[in-house]
């Protein structure tokens, strides 16, 4: 069960990419960071947010992508 950040995160990515691609994402950039979904914290959103702003250029165009990953660093 992810925690409240994560969701958090989720709905951001939701409107961009949809439900599975933005659950996925969540996963994977906890993944990347050494975490889990459940054990991200406020202190992590910096590095996630920069993390999907790349992987997101290639899904969603920079624009996007950058817009993403401020709304996710927004959230600490």
């Amino acid at each position: 069960m992810p925690n409240v950040l994560a969701e958090r995160i989720e709905e951001v990515l939701r409107p961009i990419v949809g439900t599975v691609l933005a659950s996925v994402s969540v996963d994977l950039e906890s993944k990347r960071i050494g975490k889990d979904s459940e054990s991200i914290t406020r202190v992590d959103l910096p590095t996630i947010a920069d993390n999907l702003t790349q992987q997101l250029k290639l899904v969603v165009g920079p624009d996007l992508a950058k817009a993403a990953g401020t709304r996710v660093r927004e959230l600490a």
